[in-house]
């Protein structure tokens, strides 16, 4: 939308008008002009084509300029025909003469101010809109591809509206907000903290993974406290020209001081915070003076009172341990996923804008959607009212929440793809396989659907378990299962057809992960001890351990492959043993499958 208020704009609208308008009245009068001689002016009178001379005589002087209009134009076209004339009064006794109409006139006199000041001026103007139309889209153009060298240096920090967001719109992460209120009451009176020689921190680092509400809360304890909030994204420091990302910083915190007390917020500090000095991945000049910068101004020798820096990320191993110092960022708040009691209030939060059916149960939906972000939560609720909006319902029943819920969590069912009969069967005993093993194995299940119908890319089916209780640590004998469950549709596979298929190959994945974890990080392996061997997060790309991926010898290696394929064919064994069990079922539950594409818990239980 065009902003017709911006005096810029304004000044040019009405510099391009006063030009128009000058360039109209000068090229009007710009006629091209003939001058006769003597024996040519003479040839036009024998001619008697003359309608009216027009005499302007030269003020003090004789001299003058006679100005011919002809009865007929042709021979002349538009041109004007001018006649010197060395003295009026003998020519205008030689016209009365002749019989010849004529004007006596004084010579117009030349506008100073037209031919003179009026082109002055408007060349000054023009050189003058220039410079203010560059400075304005340069004022303007924030961070986008149309500033100039000179504004390269210039902070790109947004100062974000937070008044109406608070801790009450931010759920599920009390403890979080408890250690974040003191921060808040600091901004609100420091004096009662420095009378006491407290010192609050400088700096506090969000860390959890993605989605979990690190900015959300951050904007909180802004609005809480009724700040200016600075956001930012570390990517944004850094440029191609060495030196820029320091310049910014440095106007960042010149524009925070103006503006004290205040919160600045740096999103994604991974991008500029990388650990210094680390070889490949990690060596990047403008990147290091960006950090040094930061650095400097969160702890160096000017006073940088009432700016509190606040900072999230995901990727806390890779920063560089002198911005964790106590000093820089004091503070480290993790923000995790949110347990079913928290998933149950952001669904709350989440839904109050959105009209629900009788039969929606916020808390059936939070056990659920186990292992669910805030985000997630979120894209969740906003999923079923499109489902139901499509629909033209009038409010989001639990089966417009059910279906956003394999959308998200598995993918778009398609039900228009053509399967033929035998992808169809050999599908139908592969979910079977996975979902006897869920039901028989304890801690595991039980069944809540069980679909062959395509969904996302390449999966032909799923079969979903009803959610469990949260819980913060795995065991041994449930790492055991999971793996014998993925294993599943293979075994059917091969107990039906004699034959495998590339169906299991995300299975067979799942399953390698869970059994070189168990031997490789949570010493659940007699053979291999309680080592971990693991690399710590020192891959390759961040840089360091450049010339060892691996901190154990090849004889190692060879036995945590050994290791991994025994656990492995181990669990393949009494999966398969207890599928054979259930063969019945195994047999009957595909043929169900076959027939009406996807069957309940009840169903399913009905089988047994």
């Amino acid at each position: 939308m065009k902003k017709t208020d911006n005096p810029v704009r304004m000044f040019f609208l009405l510099f391009v008008v006063a030009l128009i308008v000058w360039l109209i009245f000068n090229m009007g009068n710009q006629l091209s002009i003939t001058k006769l001689n003597s024996a040519e002016f003479n040839s036009v009178i024998e001619e008697n084509n003359i309608g009216l001379i027009e005499i302007r005589q030269n003020s003090q002087t004789p001299t003058g300029e006679a100005i011919i209009y002809f009865k007929n134009q042709e021979k002349y076209g538009k041109s004007e025909v001018h006649y010197f004339i060395s003295d009026v009064n003998e020519f205008i006794k030689k016209m009365e003469s002749k019989n010849i109409t004529y004007i006596l006139d004084d010579v117009p006199r030349e506008s100073v101010f037209t031919n003179t000041i009026l082109p002055v001026l408007l060349a000054v103007a023009m050189v003058m809109f220039f410079v203010m139309y560059m400075n304005g889209k340069i004022a303007a153009g924030g961070g986008g591809g149309n500033n100039k060298m000179m504004n390269f240096g210039k902070s790109r920090a947004r100062i974000v509206k937070t008044a109406n967001i608070n801790f009450s719109k931010v759920a599920g992460l009390e403890e979080e907000k408890e250690e974040l209120a003191e921060v808040v009451d600091f901004l609100k009176d420091p004096g009662k903290y420095t009378r006491l020689g407290a010192r609050i921190p400088k700096g506090i680092i969000l860390v959890g993974p993605p989605g979990t509400g690190k900015t959300l809360l951050a904007k909180a304890v802004a609005g809480e406290a009724g700040v200016p909030f600075f956001t930012i994204s570390g990517s944004d420091f850094v440029e191609m020209f060495v030196g820029v990302g320091a310049s910014r910083v440095r106007d960042l915190f010149e524009d925070a001081k103006k503006n004290a007390p205040c919160i600045i917020f740096i999103d994604e500090i991974d991008a500029v915070g990388r650990r210094r000095g680390s070889g490949l991945g990690g060596s990047h000049d403008e990147r290091e003076q960006t950090l040094n910068q930061l650095l400097v101004e969160m702890d160096g020798f000017g006073g940088n009172q009432g700016i509190i820096v606040m900072a999230a990320t995901n990727r806390v191993d890779i920063l560089d341990p002198a911005l964790l110092r106590p000093g820089r960022f004091d503070r480290k708040v993790a923000v995790g996923r949110p347990d079913v009691a928290a998933r149950e209030a952001i669904l709350k939060i989440h839904a109050s804008s959105k009209p629900l059916g009788d039969d929606v149960d916020l808390h059936s939906v939070a056990r659920q959607t186990s292992g669910f972000t805030g985000a997630d939560l979120e894209n969740l609720m906003n999923e079923s009212a499109i489902l139901s909006a499509r629909e033209g319902k009038a409010y989001i029943c639990a089966d417009d929440i059910n279906r956003a819920f394999i959308k998200v969590g598995i993918g778009t069912e398609k039900k228009s793809r053509v399967v033929s009969e035998k992808e169809k069967a050999i599908t139908a005993y592969h979910e079977a396989g996975h979902a006897i093993l869920f039901r028989e194995l304890e801690g595991v299940g039980p069944v809540h659907t069980i679909s062959i119908i395509p969904t996302g890319v390449s999966a032909a089916g799923y079969t979903m378990p009803l959610p469990g209780e949260d819980q913060m640590f795995n065991t041994k004998s449930k790492m055991l299962k999971d793996i014998m469950v993925s294993l599943g549709g293979r075994i059917a596979e091969e107990i039906i057809f004699g034959d495998i298929t590339t169906g299991a190959s995300s299975d067979i994945k799942q399953a390698t992960k869970v059994a070189k974890a168990m031997v490789m990080e949570f010493g659940m392996n007699e053979r291999a001890g309680l080592v971990n061997y693991g690399n710590e997060g020192d891959e390759i790309f961040i840089g360091r351990d450049f010339g060892q991926t691996k901190g154990y010898s090849e004889e190692t290696a060879s036995m945590i492959d050994e290791e991994v394929r025994n656990i492995i064919n181990d669990c393949y064994k009494k999966a398969k043993e207890i599928i054979l069990n259930r063969k019945y079922v195994l047999e009957s539950c595909a043929k169900l499958l076959i027939e009406k594409e996807k069957i309940g818990f009840e169903e399913f239980e009905a089988l047994f």
